[in-house]
């Protein structure tokens, strides 16, 4: 009985792309994916994979990255990986892996002229980039406004294989492989679709499809991977939620400080209100103890001119008495 095999797989990926003996894959894929099998300057001939495939690599039961690097002999670098699960930092790490191959060219005192290009290809199995439509996304370093290119040493690649569509003009390589890694899971390696069967590439690739398959050693090895790609997958997933669960308590937090924030705000407020009303108050008391105090001064003023008034009237009186008590002597 023959077994469907998903591509994604890491052993099986790794098989397909990093094997020696069928280093030719590795060579067709990348000239797809670089749409360069007809430009001899840019057409990959040849390559060294660095980090081969190696059984002994999977056995256990520990997922790891497993990711595919080659160079040619002119010095070009390149490095393949297939991502299963889109989990926070990606992009991050897509940069930094391109960053840490790209560093480790140079040895101690070596110029930085002897630096070569990095191209990554990185296969996703969801949609890393949801504001676009295209399958293959190319990221270069550049000046878009002056249409200048900083250097060609660096490039990376995105499929992101829920975005392939079936064309009708025509197919290309690239084409074939991006369905083969989206459907792989799906294909009957004895009655391929027809988009695969006119190449011998892809015959070659569901070889391998097939081998672990039929082979019980691989086929455990595959099952115990597959295995571990789904714990994983749950686990990220629970993570996702977690980091959402956290992001959503994190901004609830965050309205409740902003909440708390303008409640203070507006308790100051009223708090300066209130003291400035009291201020006016006070100075409207204070204002009113000085008219009363210019008052009562006033009254006391007038009181005294009275009282000397009546002392003068009182005195002239007198005076007028003597003035009479004269005559009439």
């Amino acid at each position: 009985m023959k077994h469907k095999i998903n591509p994604t797989i890491d052993c099986v990926f790794k098989a397909l792309l990093g094997s020696e003996k069928r280093k030719h894959l590795l060579i067709h894929f990348l000239n797809s994916v670089l749409e360069c099998h007809e430009d001899p300057e840019r057409k990959v001939v040849d390559v060294r994979i660095l980090n081969p495939y190696n059984e002994r690599e999977f056995e256990d039961d520990k997922l790891g990255v497993v990711d595919v690097k080659a160079r040619e002999a002119s010095g070009r670098n390149f490095h393949v990986e297939i991502q299963a699960a889109l989990h926070p930092g990606l992009k991050e790490r897509m940069l930094y892996t391109w960053s840490a191959i790209y560093h480790s060219l140079l040895g101690k005192g070596e110029g930085y002229t002897l630096l070569k290009p990095v191209i990554s290809v990185w296969i996703v199995t969801g949609v890393l980039f949801a504001d676009t439509r295209l399958c293959h996304l190319r990221f270069r370093i550049g000046e878009p406004e002056a249409g200048l290119l900083f250097n060609d040493h660096f490039a990376m690649h995105v499929l992101q294989l829920p975005r392939w569509r079936m064309r009708k003009d025509r197919i290309s390589g690239k084409d074939r492989w991006v369905y083969f890694f989206k459907e792989g899971g799906n294909i009957d390696v004895d009655d391929p679709p027809d988009i695969l069967k006119n190449s011998k590439e892809m015959r070659d690739a569901m070889d391998v499809l097939e081998e672990f398959s039929e082979n019980r050693e691989n086929y455990l090895l595959y099952q115990s991977r597959l295995e571990g790609e789904r714990v994983r997958q749950t686990i990220l997933t629970e993570l996702e939620k977690a980091i959402v669960a956290r992001d959503k308590a994190e901004k609830a937090s965050e309205k409740e400080r902003a909440a708390r924030g303008k409640a203070e705000k507006a308790s100051e407020k009223e708090r300066a209100a209130r003291e400035k009303a009291e201020k006016a108050r006070e100075k409207e008391r204070a204002a009113r103890e000085k008219i009363e105090k210019e008052r009562e001064k006033d009254r006391v003023e007038k009181e005294r001119e009275r009282e000397r008034a009546e002392r003068e009237i009182e005195k002239a009186l007198k005076e007028i008495e003597r003035l009479k008590k004269m005559l009439d002597k």
